[in-house]
Protein backbone atom coordinates (compact mmCIF):
# COMPACT_ATOMS: atom_id res chain seq x y z
CA UNK A 1 0.00 0.00 0.00
CA UNK A 2 2.95 2.44 0.79
CA UNK A 3 4.17 1.48 -2.79
CA UNK A 4 0.71 2.25 -4.46
CA UNK A 5 0.79 5.27 -2.34
CA UNK A 6 4.09 6.98 -3.72
CA UNK A 7 2.54 6.22 -7.25
CA UNK A 8 -0.64 7.91 -7.02
CA UNK A 9 0.23 10.48 -4.81
CA UNK A 10 4.20 11.63 -5.79
CA UNK A 11 3.45 14.77 -4.19
CA UNK A 12 3.29 13.65 -0.41
CA UNK A 13 6.37 12.20 1.00
CA UNK A 14 5.60 8.53 2.42
CA UNK A 15 9.02 8.07 4.24
CA UNK A 16 7.58 4.60 5.06
CA UNK A 17 8.83 3.63 1.55
CA UNK A 18 12.52 3.82 1.40
CA UNK A 19 14.88 1.36 -0.36
CA UNK A 20 16.18 -0.29 2.84
CA UNK A 21 12.76 -0.90 4.47
CA UNK A 22 11.18 -2.64 1.40
CA UNK A 23 14.45 -4.84 0.92
CA UNK A 24 14.57 -5.42 4.26
CA UNK A 25 10.70 -6.78 3.86
CA UNK A 26 11.62 -8.39 0.62
CA UNK A 27 14.36 -10.60 2.16
CA UNK A 28 12.55 -11.83 4.84
CA UNK A 29 9.38 -12.99 2.83
CA UNK A 30 11.82 -14.97 0.64
CA UNK A 31 13.24 -16.47 3.47
CA UNK A 32 9.79 -17.55 5.03
CA UNK A 33 9.03 -18.49 1.50
CA UNK A 34 12.18 -20.61 0.86
CA UNK A 35 11.80 -22.76 4.58
CA UNK A 36 7.95 -23.36 3.53
CA UNK A 37 9.55 -24.65 -0.15
CA UNK A 38 12.02 -27.08 2.02
CA UNK A 39 8.72 -28.57 3.79
CA UNK A 40 7.83 -30.10 0.10
CA UNK A 41 9.71 -33.05 0.40
CA UNK A 42 8.82 -33.94 3.57
CA UNK A 43 5.16 -33.08 3.58
CA UNK A 44 5.11 -35.16 0.26
CA UNK A 45 5.94 -37.87 1.81
CA UNK A 46 3.79 -37.55 4.92
CA UNK A 47 0.89 -37.21 1.93
CA UNK A 48 1.52 -39.97 -0.46
CA UNK A 49 3.85 -41.91 1.02
CA UNK A 50 6.78 -44.34 -0.58
CA UNK A 51 6.22 -46.42 -3.58
CA UNK A 52 8.29 -49.54 -3.34
CA UNK A 53 8.09 -51.94 -6.12
CA UNK A 54 9.62 -55.27 -5.33
CA UNK A 55 11.10 -57.23 -8.20
CA UNK A 56 13.19 -60.35 -9.38
CA UNK A 57 13.23 -63.27 -10.97
CA UNK A 58 10.36 -65.64 -10.60
CA UNK A 59 11.09 -67.35 -6.97
CA UNK A 60 13.87 -65.30 -5.89
CA UNK A 61 11.49 -64.90 -2.70
CA UNK A 62 9.20 -61.37 -3.63
CA UNK A 63 5.86 -62.50 -2.53
CA UNK A 64 7.04 -64.23 0.43
CA UNK A 65 8.84 -61.20 1.14
CA UNK A 66 5.82 -59.13 0.93
CA UNK A 67 3.80 -61.63 3.36
CA UNK A 68 6.86 -61.73 6.20
CA UNK A 69 6.46 -57.92 5.63
CA UNK A 70 2.70 -57.71 6.02
CA UNK A 71 2.84 -60.56 8.40
CA UNK A 72 0.03 -62.78 6.86
CA UNK A 73 -0.40 -64.87 4.10
CA UNK A 74 -1.03 -62.17 1.17
CA UNK A 75 0.42 -63.37 -1.73
CA UNK A 76 0.38 -67.06 -3.23
CA UNK A 77 3.81 -68.67 -3.23
CA UNK A 78 4.11 -72.11 -4.42
CA UNK A 79 7.72 -73.93 -6.07
CA UNK A 80 6.10 -73.12 -9.51
CA UNK A 81 7.91 -70.21 -11.42
CA UNK A 82 5.60 -67.48 -12.90
CA UNK A 83 2.86 -67.55 -10.15
CA UNK A 84 2.66 -63.83 -9.48
CA UNK A 85 1.53 -62.66 -12.92
CA UNK A 86 -0.30 -59.55 -11.83
CA UNK A 87 0.78 -56.88 -8.99
CA UNK A 88 -0.34 -56.78 -5.79
CA UNK A 89 -0.63 -53.83 -3.52
CA UNK A 90 -0.57 -53.36 0.26
CA UNK A 91 0.09 -50.24 2.61
CA UNK A 92 2.57 -50.04 5.69
CA UNK A 93 3.99 -47.52 7.90
CA UNK A 94 7.65 -47.11 8.88
CA UNK A 95 8.31 -44.24 11.46
CA UNK A 96 4.30 -42.73 10.88
CA UNK A 97 5.17 -42.78 6.81
CA UNK A 98 3.58 -44.60 4.86
CA UNK A 99 5.20 -47.07 2.25
CA UNK A 100 2.79 -48.89 -0.61
CA UNK A 101 4.57 -51.99 -1.18
CA UNK A 102 3.77 -53.25 -4.53
CA UNK A 103 4.81 -57.40 -5.27
CA UNK A 104 5.36 -57.65 -9.25
CA UNK A 105 5.54 -60.45 -12.06
CA UNK A 106 8.78 -62.06 -11.89
CA UNK A 107 11.03 -60.88 -14.73
CA UNK A 108 12.56 -63.47 -17.15
CA UNK A 109 12.51 -64.35 -20.62
CA UNK A 110 9.31 -66.27 -21.79
CA UNK A 111 7.48 -66.78 -24.65
CA UNK A 112 4.06 -66.83 -22.51
CA UNK A 113 1.57 -64.06 -24.05
CA UNK A 114 0.27 -63.76 -20.13
CA UNK A 115 3.75 -64.18 -18.21
CA UNK A 116 5.06 -61.22 -21.01
CA UNK A 117 2.40 -58.74 -19.75
CA UNK A 118 2.73 -59.29 -16.03
CA UNK A 119 6.82 -58.48 -16.94
CA UNK A 120 6.22 -55.65 -18.95
CA UNK A 121 3.70 -54.15 -15.99
CA UNK A 122 6.70 -54.79 -13.64
CA UNK A 123 9.11 -53.15 -15.40
CA UNK A 124 6.36 -49.88 -15.66
CA UNK A 125 6.11 -50.05 -11.82
CA UNK A 126 9.46 -50.19 -11.50
CA UNK A 127 10.20 -46.97 -13.33
CA UNK A 128 7.65 -45.03 -11.71
CA UNK A 129 8.40 -46.33 -8.31
CA UNK A 130 10.17 -43.99 -5.46
CA UNK A 131 11.99 -46.97 -4.12
CA UNK A 132 12.87 -50.81 -5.89
CA UNK A 133 13.71 -53.88 -3.89
CA UNK A 134 15.51 -56.21 -5.91
CA UNK A 135 15.23 -59.51 -4.47
CA UNK A 136 18.26 -62.17 -5.70
CA UNK A 137 17.65 -65.94 -4.77
CA UNK A 138 21.45 -66.15 -3.06
CA UNK A 139 20.87 -69.86 -3.14
CA UNK A 140 21.90 -70.09 -6.92
CA UNK A 141 24.77 -68.47 -9.05
CA UNK A 142 23.99 -64.93 -10.31
CA UNK A 143 23.19 -65.59 -14.02
CA UNK A 144 22.33 -62.98 -17.16
CA UNK A 145 18.77 -62.25 -16.06
CA UNK A 146 19.56 -60.55 -12.29
CA UNK A 147 22.37 -58.85 -14.60
CA UNK A 148 19.88 -57.90 -16.48
CA UNK A 149 18.02 -56.18 -13.34
CA UNK A 150 21.10 -54.78 -12.37
CA UNK A 151 21.71 -52.32 -15.45
CA UNK A 152 17.71 -51.77 -14.87
CA UNK A 153 17.89 -49.94 -11.74
CA UNK A 154 21.26 -49.43 -12.38
CA UNK A 155 20.67 -45.11 -12.23
CA UNK A 156 17.56 -45.86 -9.72
CA UNK A 157 17.16 -45.26 -5.68
CA UNK A 158 16.77 -49.43 -4.53
CA UNK A 159 17.82 -51.62 -2.12
CA UNK A 160 19.13 -55.22 -3.09
CA UNK A 161 18.12 -58.32 -1.11
CA UNK A 162 20.05 -61.72 -0.95
CA UNK A 163 17.29 -63.84 -0.35
CA UNK A 164 17.33 -67.34 1.10
CA UNK A 165 20.29 -67.55 3.87
CA UNK A 166 18.32 -70.35 5.30
CA UNK A 167 20.25 -72.48 2.22
CA UNK A 168 23.91 -73.03 1.22
CA UNK A 169 24.90 -69.51 -0.02
CA UNK A 170 25.70 -69.21 -3.79
CA UNK A 171 25.50 -65.83 -4.32
CA UNK A 172 27.27 -63.46 -1.99
CA UNK A 173 28.04 -59.39 -1.35
CA UNK A 174 31.37 -59.77 -2.66
CA UNK A 175 29.84 -61.48 -6.03
CA UNK A 176 27.74 -58.01 -6.53
CA UNK A 177 30.80 -55.67 -5.79
CA UNK A 178 31.32 -53.46 -9.19
CA UNK A 179 27.62 -54.09 -10.58
CA UNK A 180 25.15 -53.35 -8.04
CA UNK A 181 26.12 -49.28 -8.05
CA UNK A 182 26.82 -48.86 -4.42
CA UNK A 183 23.50 -49.39 -3.46
CA UNK A 184 22.90 -51.32 -0.11
CA UNK A 185 23.06 -55.19 0.21
CA UNK A 186 20.83 -56.99 2.90
CA UNK A 187 21.08 -60.80 3.80
CA UNK A 188 17.44 -61.87 4.68
CA UNK A 189 15.40 -65.42 4.90
CA UNK A 190 12.35 -64.19 3.50
CA UNK A 191 10.87 -67.24 4.23
CA UNK A 192 11.94 -67.28 8.24
CA UNK A 193 11.55 -63.91 8.34
CA UNK A 194 14.85 -63.24 9.50
CA UNK A 195 16.01 -59.26 8.22
CA UNK A 196 13.02 -58.01 7.82
CA UNK A 197 13.80 -55.45 10.53
CA UNK A 198 16.99 -54.59 8.39
CA UNK A 199 15.47 -53.19 5.20
CA UNK A 200 12.93 -51.03 7.74
CA UNK A 201 15.94 -49.57 9.36
CA UNK A 202 17.44 -49.18 5.77
CA UNK A 203 14.75 -47.76 4.57
CA UNK A 204 14.27 -45.12 7.20
CA UNK A 205 17.93 -43.84 6.61
CA UNK A 206 17.87 -43.32 3.09
CA UNK A 207 14.58 -41.34 4.01
CA UNK A 208 15.41 -40.18 7.11
CA UNK A 209 12.31 -40.94 8.18
CA UNK A 210 13.14 -40.18 11.97
CA UNK A 211 14.56 -36.49 11.21
CA UNK A 212 11.03 -35.99 9.62
CA UNK A 213 9.26 -33.43 12.17
CA UNK A 214 6.32 -30.98 10.29
CA UNK A 215 4.27 -28.37 11.20
CA UNK A 216 1.15 -29.81 9.20
CA UNK A 217 -0.28 -25.93 9.17
CA UNK A 218 2.96 -24.72 7.33
CA UNK A 219 3.60 -27.36 4.79
CA UNK A 220 3.27 -27.63 1.46
CA UNK A 221 2.38 -31.43 -0.94
CA UNK A 222 1.29 -29.67 -3.57
CA UNK A 223 3.83 -29.43 -7.00
CA UNK A 224 1.75 -27.08 -8.46
CA UNK A 225 1.89 -25.08 -4.79
CA UNK A 226 6.18 -25.70 -5.23
CA UNK A 227 6.40 -23.73 -8.57
CA UNK A 228 4.09 -20.80 -7.56
CA UNK A 229 6.67 -20.61 -4.84
CA UNK A 230 9.32 -20.58 -6.66
CA UNK A 231 8.02 -18.19 -9.28
CA UNK A 232 7.45 -15.65 -6.05
CA UNK A 233 10.94 -16.24 -5.04
CA UNK A 234 11.79 -15.51 -8.49
CA UNK A 235 9.55 -11.97 -8.50
CA UNK A 236 11.25 -11.07 -5.18
CA UNK A 237 14.41 -11.45 -6.75
CA UNK A 238 13.40 -9.23 -9.28
CA UNK A 239 12.09 -6.63 -7.39
CA UNK A 240 15.71 -6.41 -5.24
CA UNK A 241 17.45 -6.28 -8.80
CA UNK A 242 15.23 -3.34 -9.47
CA UNK A 243 15.34 -1.19 -6.35
CA UNK A 244 19.21 -1.93 -6.33
CA UNK A 245 19.22 -0.25 -10.20
CA UNK A 246 17.51 2.25 -8.65
CA UNK A 247 14.44 1.78 -11.07
CA UNK A 248 11.31 4.04 -10.47
CA UNK A 249 8.76 2.71 -8.17
CA UNK A 250 5.94 1.34 -10.40
CA UNK A 251 8.56 -0.85 -11.73
CA UNK A 252 9.20 -2.09 -8.61
CA UNK A 253 5.89 -2.11 -7.96
CA UNK A 254 5.01 -4.40 -11.05
CA UNK A 255 7.59 -7.51 -9.54
CA UNK A 256 5.39 -7.49 -6.28
CA UNK A 257 2.10 -7.65 -7.89
CA UNK A 258 3.44 -10.71 -9.82
CA UNK A 259 4.76 -11.99 -6.55
CA UNK A 260 1.05 -11.08 -5.05
CA UNK A 261 -0.26 -13.21 -8.01
CA UNK A 262 1.35 -16.09 -7.29
CA UNK A 263 0.08 -16.55 -4.06
CA UNK A 264 -2.87 -16.09 -5.35
CA UNK A 265 -2.30 -19.37 -6.95
CA UNK A 266 -1.92 -20.99 -3.74
CA UNK A 267 -5.08 -19.09 -1.91
CA UNK A 268 -7.14 -19.32 -4.50
CA UNK A 269 -8.10 -16.12 -4.76
CA UNK A 270 -6.59 -14.57 -8.15
CA UNK A 271 -6.33 -18.52 -9.19
CA UNK A 272 -6.24 -18.22 -13.37
CA UNK A 273 -8.81 -20.21 -15.97
CA UNK A 274 -5.27 -22.86 -16.58
CA UNK A 275 -5.73 -23.59 -12.46
CA UNK A 276 -8.97 -23.78 -12.65
CA UNK A 277 -8.87 -26.21 -15.36
CA UNK A 278 -5.77 -28.21 -13.58
CA UNK A 279 -7.90 -28.70 -10.25
CA UNK A 280 -10.67 -29.88 -12.17
CA UNK A 281 -8.42 -32.90 -13.34
CA UNK A 282 -7.74 -33.96 -10.20
CA UNK A 283 -11.40 -33.69 -8.69
CA UNK A 284 -14.39 -34.97 -10.89
CA UNK A 285 -17.50 -33.42 -8.92
CA UNK A 286 -21.06 -34.46 -9.34
CA UNK A 287 -19.73 -38.14 -9.18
Amino acid sequence: MDIEASIDYPEYDVEEVTNERVLKILEDVKESFIKLEKTFDNGKLLKDGIKVAIIGKPNAGKSSLLNAILKEDRAIVTEFEGTTRDTIEEFIQIDGIPLKIIDTAGIRTTDNEIEKIGINKAKEIAEEADLIIFIIDASKKLDEEDREILEFIKNKNGIILLNKTDLIMQTTENDLKGINQDKPIIAISALKKEGIEAIYEEISNMYKLDKIEVDESLTITNNRHKQAIRNMERCIENAVESIKNKMPIDVISVHIIECLNEIGKITGESASEDIIKEIFKKFCLGK
